[in-house]
């Protein structure tokens, strides 16, 4: 990638990612994907949009930078549309902003703020847009939300400065990209066996089943003062409130749940490429599978070694160690391996 770009360096090829919520994905796609296609095939660019049920999904836009702005500004009038068909069924007099919510690598955003927050607001002022650049980075990834309200062609011109300096500063180190959560599908554990919940009915997920009986048998410490781990995951929709009892080894009834706790690891510094992954895609599934949450410290200098700390309930903690333990002893740096059957 080119390390300097004008305003006419329009052969660029770059990645924009924005985060939407499913009613403005609807909007995007149109009536058998029709909008997206249209928008696809007058831009010139690659619209992509996460697959999933959840709440929020990543459009990526992919293409020599007049194509972006092309797929952007098209983007940006649509939600005009929308807005303006909205505010004809409702009493409202001022018309609200279009607003987009770009996802930037947290490295980039230092440079899209500048010395003192100088860059952003030459940008807003030379744009007419606001841009808000949130402070927290988006959960489990080291992505940050950047959203830009205004008239479309402020947002348009917005972009384009925003593209500008992002080809100018190129991110540090590995990105891990915020992936948004789906609708959690709780997980329940009876006899040994794991369902996910689909509806009304509980499926047999017979992965999950085999992880968790590695896990009780091969967890090398017992949780927190626990003599058993009990394993029912956090949610027990369709226990029985006797069985719920039996698991949970307490007497409230369904909505019983263990306290949350914290376990703390270290791992050798040589072996946390592995637990990362990719892009942190084995640090997520860990996530994802064990339920808890993990943190993982930064290098400290001169040390060799990690600290990960495990936060959730004593079969989560036990869980994601066992995952844990099982990806240092992947053979492969990248973490592509999956885990054992």
């Amino acid at each position: 990638m080119e390390s300097k770009v004008s305003e006419g360096g329009l052969n660029v090829t770059l990645t924009i990612r924005l985060l939407m919520h499913g009613k403005e994905v609807g909007s995007i796609i149109g009536k058998k994907g029709e909008t997206v296609k249209k928008m696809r095939e007058e831009s010139g660019a690659r619209i992509n949009i996460s697959e999933g049920n959840c709440p929020e999904r990543i459009v990526t836009i992919t293409g020599p930078t007049d194509a972006i702005f092309k797929a952007f500004a098209m983007i940006a009038y649509k939600f005009e549309e929308d807005i303006t068909n909205s505010m004809s069924n409702s009493t409202a007099t001022s018309k609200p902003p279009v607003t987009l919510r770009l996802v930037v690598p947290a490295s980039q955003c230092g440079s899209l703020i500048g010395k003192g927050g100088s860059k952003i607001k030459e940008i807003r002022e030379s744009t007419g847009a606001q841009v808000q650049v949130a402070g927290d980075m988006l959960p489990n990834s080291t992505e940050r939300a950047v959203t830009i309200s205004g008239t479309p062609d402020a947002i348009i011109q917005c972009v384009k400065q925003i593209c500008v300096v992002m080809l100018e500063s190129p991110p540090k180190g590995a990105t891990i990209p915020y992936r948004p959560k789906p609708a959690s599908t709780p997980v329940i554990f009876a006899g040994g066996q794991a369902y996910t919940i689909q509806g009304q009915y509980a499926i047999p997920h017979p992965d999950l089943t085999k992880l968790h009986q590695l896990a009780m048998q091969q967890t090398p410490f017992t949780p927190l003062g626990q003599t058993t781990p009990a394993f029912p995951g956090e949610k027990l929709p369709l226990h029985s409130s006797e069985e719920a009892q039996n698991l949970m080894g307490q007497s409230s009834g369904l909505d019983a749940s263990p306290p949350a706790s914290t376990h703390e690891l270290t791992i050798p510094n040589d072996l946390i490429g592995c637990i990362i992954g990719r892009q942190g895609t084995k640090i997520n599934e860990i996530r994802q599978m064990s339920g808890a949450q993990i943190k993982i410290a930064n290098a400290t200098e001169g040390s060799s070694e990690r600290q990960i700390t495990i936060t959730g309930t004593p079969a989560n903690i036990s869980l994601a160690q066992y995952l844990i333990n099982a990806s240092s002893a992947d053979p492969d740096p990248h973490g592509r391996n999956t885990f054992p059957a």
